[in-house]
């Protein structure tokens, strides 16, 4: 299982040796809206299915995206970590090898850059707050947040909880409409879900699945506590960024997928937006 949720770019070290990692954290969740018929006066199924393109006359999901894609943003972490001390390092054979070319070995306590990149969800538009996953910030030296429409800023880190994997972070106010958290209780395996995200470093990229379990435990060994299941696609770059049902509503943070080699094989997880509002009101009691 890989558990990370930042799609981590290829680094430059201080030593010589090249450890390379790739981890993966993301996920996805999905309700209709329980106003949506008190509303409109139609079936909450109807006022949340995908609206008739007006070009084509076929149901799409365009409308909608284009309401909520513009709070979602990539998120770029510059961060310094301890080298890994990696196993041949400690074989006296390899140590004779680089000594008889003239090689270098990297030194204990040499650090090591790393670029990872993510996403994340602007929370209140009008005080910068994005929100994101905490994991992603790890050692963070430097955090940049970049809006669809390519502005980009520095942010600052307000606080985080690590026992839902959710960091709040701090940019300029923006003239965006920010993404409401809706109830992630009412979710029920089978309701539609889109998971918006950065995956791999390619820019924002729509995917779209179900529910495919809640309460979903024992996952990065039980840690992150109980999260949605969803096989909309997930992918390292994806952490942080919204899993939002058919109403426009955040109902997970997309946060760990379980996959061979850090890809997308139908099985990723979201943190329930109930507990990232929790941390969130936490994170802003705190300062």
């Amino acid at each position: 299982m890989n558990c990370s949720t930042a799609a981590t770019a290829p680094r430059r070290r201080t030593g010589s040796i090249a450890a390379s990692a790739l981890v993966a954290l993301l996920a996805t969740g999905c309700a209709i809206s329980p106003t949506a018929e008190r509303e409109t006066g139609l079936p909450a199924a109807i006022v949340g299915a995908p609206a008739l393109g007006t070009a084509s006359g076929f149901p799409s999901l365009a409308p909608l995206m284009r309401r909520v894609t513009p709070a979602v943003v990539n998120i770029s972490v510059k961060s310094e970590v301890p080298m890994e001390d990696h196993p041949f390092l400690r074989d006296p054979e390899f140590r004779r090898f680089l000594d008889r070319f003239g090689l270098p070995a990297p030194e204990e306590g040499e650090i090591e850059q790393r670029q990872s990149v993510g996403s994340g969800i602007i929370v209140d538009a009008a005080r910068g707050y994005v929100m994101t996953n905490d994991h992603l910030l790890r050692n963070a030296t430097e955090i940049r947040v970049t809006l669809k429409d390519r502005r980009t800023f520095r942010a600052r880190r307000l606080g985080s909880d690590a026992a839902s994997d959710v960091a709040i972070l701090e940019i300029p106010p923006v003239d965006v409409r920010a993404l409401k958290l809706g109830d992630s209780n009412r979710l029920e395996v089978g309701d539609f879900v889109i998971a918006i995200g950065n995956p791999f470093g390619l820019g924002q990229t729509v995917t779209s699945g179900i529910v495919s379990a809640v309460g979903r435990s024992g996952i990065a060994g039980n840690r992150l506590g109980e999260l949605i299941q969803t096989d909309a696609s997930i992918n390292p770059g994806n952490s942080g960024g919204p899993l939002i049902n058919l109403a426009g509503e955040v109902v997970g943070i997309n946060t760990a997928l379980i996959g061979p080699s850090g890809g997308n094989v139908g099985i990723g997880f979201a943190v329930p937006s109930n507990r990232a509002r929790v941390a969130l009101d936490n994170v802003m009691r705190g300062r």
